[in-house]
């Protein structure tokens, strides 16, 4: 193995895996992956392996290529019922975790407000000692998973976890959530642990020259994969970025949320998600254009998106404080990002609260309520960043939804002018069920699922957001269509699509006010002097 200093080539990308599928929040929380494993993943192999064909066929429809169909071929149906099996002999704990919570939920089911105490002793017994009961004010009884001592038991599960590397040609990548990675899909599949330093070593020489062979002893490559983990590097030095030295703020658009704000003193990036680098047309800012430290990361919310465990991986050596949204305890569909990322590896992890205010260099981090776009869930953890740098105010409203815009006129004083607002204008997402699903023990009916979608704003509702807030320029972000999101989005839409004609009216709306306004795509830069 290479031993003398190199660099990591640009084009390597990293794939995180739990259990062989492709990681995000609710796969890492032991109080909900368990859920995941047995009523999507489980459910999703015994389909392709009783009728592969149907999915075959299925994707034949660019349509349905984000929906519940493995993308394998019908001559690998033997690895898939392979894995099926391991998947419930391994992983016995975790649906029987899965039946504890239904079996919970029908016994809290069935109190009318007295006492919960004696229901202690009825609790299913793998829950017995991780779970409050308690009634809300309108005396319907739930249960309060206790997170932090179930990252300390045996459903949290770092022996499930993976990381793939391999290098891109470009930004084309299968949907990866309804897939699972199988033996042969890549040379380099690791059994490592996500906190595991060797991540860091790795991806810290995009930037700093390491030794290829001391990197592969501590993520234990196998001889067999020797070449191939050698072919991930270049004594070829990559480019530097461009430190920012002027007055100001600099503003760099990375594409969707992901936004970098820097000053002579301070570094801060929105929910990264960044493009790999290699030859292309489409100019876009890639890894090789970000400071060698990030001083502060904002987390808007933990949709995959926006909490993106592939970047942030990539990133972790760089990140000197990462900040979240606060969880709701009491709410199975709203684990700790804070926990997620501490057990993850990352070092200083901080929690914001709606308009807590953070202080740093030459400015401050608050939180601003973010309401909507949850399907009506209880879900705490998700805020909007107001970033005040040399006396910019910047509003990174992420997929805000003003459903009640009487919020931001309570806010517009709080506040104040803004210098810009990025808002995302999904104002038309996916149901309920698409996301959440795996979290219900009983099937949502139909109607009910179709009304509770993952909605941001729609022209109607974001000029709600403008009256109030007054910002001097708009930017409308997040749209999912920038080609290096594909993966994990499947989003394609032309001019017909109700999220374009919605962002379109909106933009109308701003420049009809004067307000410069635009819907930014691969990359944008400004300075806000």
């Amino acid at each position: 193995m290479l031993d003398r200093p190199m660099y990591l080539k640009p084009d390597v990308a990293i794939e995180p895996l739990f259990n062989q599928w492709y990681v995000w929040w609710y796969l890492i929380s032991p109080a909900t992956a368990p859920l995941f494993v047995s009523r999507l993943h489980l459910k999703l192999m015994q389909s392709f392996v009783a009728n592969p064909d149907v999915h075959v066929a299925a994707l034949q429809n660019p349509a349905l290529m984000g929906g519940p169909f493995i993308n394998h071929p019908v001559s690998r149906v033997n690895e898939v019922k392979a894995l099926l099996d391991r998947t419930t002999r391994e992983q016995a704990d975790m649906l029987a975790y899965t039946k504890a919570v239904s079996d919970l939920e029908q016994l809290l089911a069935s109190s009318k407000g007295e006492s919960l105490e004696p229901l202690y002793a009825k609790v299913p017994d793998m829950l017995r000692g991780f779970v409050e009961l308690h009634y809300d004010l309108a005396h319907r009884a739930n249960a309060r998973i206790m997170e932090p001592l179930l990252y300390r038991s045996s459903l949290y599960k770092e022996s499930a976890q993976s990381i793939s590397l391999m290098r891109v040609a470009g930004d084309a990548r299968k949907y990866v959530f309804s897939t699972p990675r199988l033996e042969g899909d890549s040379p380099l599949w690791l059994q490592v642990p996500y906190k595991h330093e060797g991540i860091d070593a790795l991806f810290r020489m995009r930037h700093t020259p390491g030794s290829p062979g001391q990197v592969a002893e501590m993520l234990g490559v196998p001889s067999t994969a020797s070449e191939a983990f050698a072919d991930l590097f270049t004594e070829t030095a990559p480019r530097k970025p461009e430190p920012y030295t002027g007055s100001g703020v600099r503003v760099r658009y990375f594409g969707h949320a992901c936004v970098l704000m820097e000053t002579r003193e301070v570094s801060v990036l929105t929910d990264p998600v960044i493009s790999y680098e290699f030859p292309t047309d489409q100019r876009r800012f890639t890894h090789a254009d970000l400071p060698e430290k990030i001083d502060y990361v904002l987390i808007t919310h933990g949709h995959a998106d926006h909490l993106m465990m592939e970047t942030l991986l990539q990133l972790r050596h760089r990140i000197g404080t990462i900040v979240v949204p606060r969880s709701n305890a009491y709410s199975l569909a709203d684990p700790s990002l804070r926990l997620v990322l501490e057990q993850t590896g990352f070092k200083n992890v901080i929690e914001i609260d709606d308009l807590q205010e953070i202080k740093i260099p030459g400015g401050s981090l608050m939180g601003i309520p973010f309401i909507g776009e949850h399907s009506d869930l209880a879900v705490q953890a998700k805020t909007a960043h107001l970033v005040r740098l040399a006396g910019r105010s910047m509003l990174m409203a992420a997929d805000s939804n003003a459903l009640e815009p009487r919020m931001y006129q309570h806010l517009s004083k709080l506040v104040g002018p803004l210098d810009a607002l990025y808002l995302g204008m999904e104002c038309e997402g996916g149901p309920m069920s698409w996301m959440y699903g795996p979290l219900l023990s009983q099937p949502l009916p139909r109607k009910m699922d179709q009304s509770r979608r993952l909605n941001g704003s729609d022209s109607a509702r974001a000029t709600e957001i403008l009256n109030h807030l007054n910002p001097k320029e708009v930017f409308i972000y997040a749209m999912g269509q920038e080609p290096w999101l594909r993966h994990v989005m499947v989003l394609q839409y032309d001019e017909t699509a109700p999220q374009m004609i919605e962002s379109n009216k909106f933009i109308e709306v701003c420049k009809g006010r004067n307000i410069p306004a635009a819907r930014p795509f691969l990359s944008m830069e400004q300075i806000l002097e």
